[in-house]
């Protein structure tokens, strides 16, 4: 993953801990004191929302732990890796679209990050500018032109 991708990652890992945790504890403290647990909507809820918090907390966890870490501010080249900020020109309608190629765990296509596993980064790395690249996509194959990779 990426550098930003991991500060990311801890930042959500201590947000859970020091506020989100803090806070379902003291509501479930909160319902209990409201009498009947069996019958208590609200201590439900707080231990449902206790059980989520901590499922992700052991989540991130791990998933810290094992991150390779790629600072992209040191790649350099002219070919799609891991990383790499990537311009592609639709064949057919010359739209361009500009993505950057990270981890699984940081993708957000609405914000230009494609995960490394997408058809279209996968069909896109190893290519240079100038390259075409293939995709299957549900409507059928499109063609997209790689215009620029720079790494930022």
């Amino acid at each position: 993953m990426t550098m930003e991708g991991f500060l990311r990652l801890e930042a959500e890992l201590k947000h859970l801990k020091s506020v989100e945790r803090p806070a379902v504890i003291r509501a479930i403290a909160e319902a209990r004191d409201h009498g009947d647990l069996s019958e208590n909507a609200e201590y439900h809820a707080a231990r449902e929302r206790q059980s989520f918090i901590e499922g992700r907390v052991a989540e991130l966890e791990d998933k810290i732990a094992r991150a390779e870490v790629i600072d992209v501010s040191k790649l350099s080249g002219k070919q799609v890796t891991f990383g790499a900020t990537v311009t592609i020109a639709d064949e057919d309608t010359d739209e361009k679209l500009t993505y950057q190629i990270v981890g699984q765990d940081e993708a957000d296509i609405k914000a230009g990050r494609l995960s490394i596993g997408a058809p279209l980064a996968r069909a896109l790395i190893g290519k240079s500018v100038g390259d075409s690249a293939e995709v299957m996509t549900p409507s059928g194959a499109k063609s997209y032109e790689i215009v620029r990779v720079r790494f930022r």
